[in-house]
């Protein structure tokens, strides 16, 4: 037997789509290793268990970015 999708009840169809279209990740960014990167980053993959390098490379950027920019942000004086 299939399962059905279960619905939120209360939740508009349409903002949950919103919500999806606003998510998905539009804009490719590429970048270049050398070969004592890529051995390190093997080897990390490889000791702890990462299965996908994507997020493993999205999630430390987005750290170092979203640190950055509370450590600078905008003082009024």
């Amino acid at each position: 037997m299939k399962k059905k999708k279960e619905q939120l009840q209360g939740v508009d169809p349409d903002f949950l789509e919103r919500q999806k279209q606003a998510l998905r990740r539009r804009h490719r960014k590429t970048f270049h290793i050398n070969d004592r990167e890529k051995a390190a980053i093997d080897e990390f993959c490889d000791r702890f268990g990462v299965k996908s390098r994507a997020a493993l490379f999205r999630e430390a950027i987005m750290d170092k970015v979203l640190t950055a920019l509370d450590e600078n942000h905008p003082t009024l004086f």
